[in-house]
């Protein structure tokens, strides 16, 4: 099977309906345009866009708060994945805000495959926040990229605690 490139470059407001498509059918609760508005009004936020054959492949929505970075939303269209798109996006990321730079996010402990993902790329988890998710109750787990966890310690994030992974 060939592999179609992937072309990354910063998500603009005109992607934003192929954006609230992919959030549609990848999350269970999807982000408003109103949402995706603002992310992209912030002027220090980091916010890419995959495009694979002339199509929003993914995105990534970070913003910036203090000295850290938070992955808001990242998303893969369903059809498109398993081919490395998140994992491109992300590292897109890494180079615009810094490999060192702090980064966290939360995941939901059920979605193993995007906790391996994250692992991967330098994350560890460091907590969970309580009832995060709207639609069932599920607890956030909190993962964080820093130079120590990368490392594999969790020195340098803040208020860290190991963390149960999965469901």
């Amino acid at each position: 099977m060939t592999e179609i490139p992937v072309e990354i470059r910063p998500l603009t407001y005109a992607d934003l309906p192929q954006v609230v498509a992919i959030e549609r059918r990848s999350l269970p609760t999807p982000w408003s345009l109103a949402m995706f508005v603002l992310e992209l009004s912030k002027p220090d936020g980091a916010c890419m866009a995959a495009v694979q054959d002339g199509r929003l492949a993914g995105y990534v929505i970070c913003s910036r708060y203090d000295d850290v970075w938070h992955v808001m939303s990242v998303a893969v269209d369903p059809a498109r994945r398993r081919q490395g798109i998140a994992t491109t996006l992300l590292e897109r990321i890494f180079d615009q805000v810094g490999h060192d730079a702090r980064v966290t996010l939360e995941v939901r402990p059920s979605n193993v495959g995007a906790i391996a993902l994250y692992e991967r790329l330098g994350f560890l988890a460091a907590g969970s926040r309580r009832r995060y998710y709207q639609d069932n109750g599920e607890d956030a787990l909190i993962m964080w990229r820093t130079p120590a966890t990368r490392g594999g310690r969790l020195d340098d994030v803040p208020n860290a605690r190991a963390a149960r992974l999965g469901p």
